[in-house]
């Protein structure tokens, strides 16, 4: 339990999960609490008197009462243990009323409500990343990318805060951190096609942020028909690029494509795959491989 403590004091909160996880809990009867103190509670006190702390850290206030209700009925008399009980209710409570704000739309009022809890509990990535999506319906994105960067230093792979970040950033048209953080999620969350959409959608403005020619494409759409060699010069650092070689020869004649269907993979430019008659199979294997 020391371990798992100090795994939470240096914000490592998934290290502190696993090391809890792999602590039994202890079996109590009133007649077996030991009177043996750590760190001035009861022994079997300090378990939940952790545990609380690193369910609050998680976002999963409920077990956090609980753990924190436990600690207190063992050792009634900790002062510790009493203020922890206290701030893990009180911070309960501003989230629920966070939350039921949030729901009805009322968001400044649901911002007021999570800054109560961060007030008790400044190290909450859950209510920082609450804030900044309630920052983001009410379209002050500064103040939301603000809250963002804080869950994110508690908690470095905050899946959400990392997507509160990218949409703030987007909405500033700040394509290049946008782009850096659907990467991010793009790797994390594979099969989220909105993950995917908005990161294809950053990168065609970072694109056009920068003056590079960028086409008609449509994100899980049709895909552009390539005219000419600059045409495709230009298109292969994009998705969705068709040649018809019977209209463009010199494409054709530069790839050294003999056989149709005949496809191509690139990467930042690099052909990085070719197949030549391939099955379906293989084909939608590849597309999958190299699009991450």
């Amino acid at each position: 339990m020391c371990r798992a403590e100090a795994f939470l004091k240096l914000h490592q909160i998934d290290d502190a999960e696993t090391v809890l996880s792999h602590i039994p809990k202890p079996e109590l009867h009133t007649s077996s609490i030991s009177q043996a103190r750590f760190f001035g509670m009861l022994s079997e006190a300090y378990f939940y008197f952790v545990r609380a702390q690193i369910e609050m850290a998680l976002g999963r206030f409920e077990n956090a009462v609980t753990a924190a209700e436990k600690a207190s009925q063992i050792d009634p008399r900790s002062v510790e243990v009493a203020v922890l009980l206290n701030n893990v209710r009180m911070v309960a409570r501003a989230r629920v009323r966070g939350n039921d704000l949030f729901k009805s739309e009322r968001y400044t009022e649901a911002c007021s409500a999570y800054g109560e809890g961060l007030r008790l509990d400044p190290s909450n990535s859950v209510l920082y990343c609450n804030r900044a999506a309630c920052w983001f319906k009410l379209g002050q994105w500064e103040r939301s990318i603000e809250d963002s960067n804080q869950a994110l230093n508690i908690q470095p792979n905050y899946t959400k805060a990392l997507l509160r970040r990218a949409a703030s950033n987007s909405k500033l048209e700040r394509w290049e951190e946008a782009v850096k953080d659907y990467e991010i999620l793009r790797r994390e969350l594979p099969n989220e096609n909105e993950v995917a959409e908005s990161l294809f959608h950053a990168q065609v403005a970072l694109k056009k942020s920068r003056g590079e020619e960028v086409y008609n494409l449509k994100f899980g759409g049709e895909v552009e028909e390539v005219s000419g060699l600059e045409q495709f010069r230009a298109a292969i650092s994009l998705p969705g690029v068709c040649v018809d070689i019977e209209e463009s020869r010199a494409v054709a004649n530069a790839e050294n494509v003999r056989i149709v269907p005949t496809f191509k993979i690139y990467k930042n430019g690099s052909r990085v795959k070719e197949m030549v008659c391939p099955n379906r199979e293989m084909l939608e294997h590849s597309v999958r491989h190299y699009s991450f």
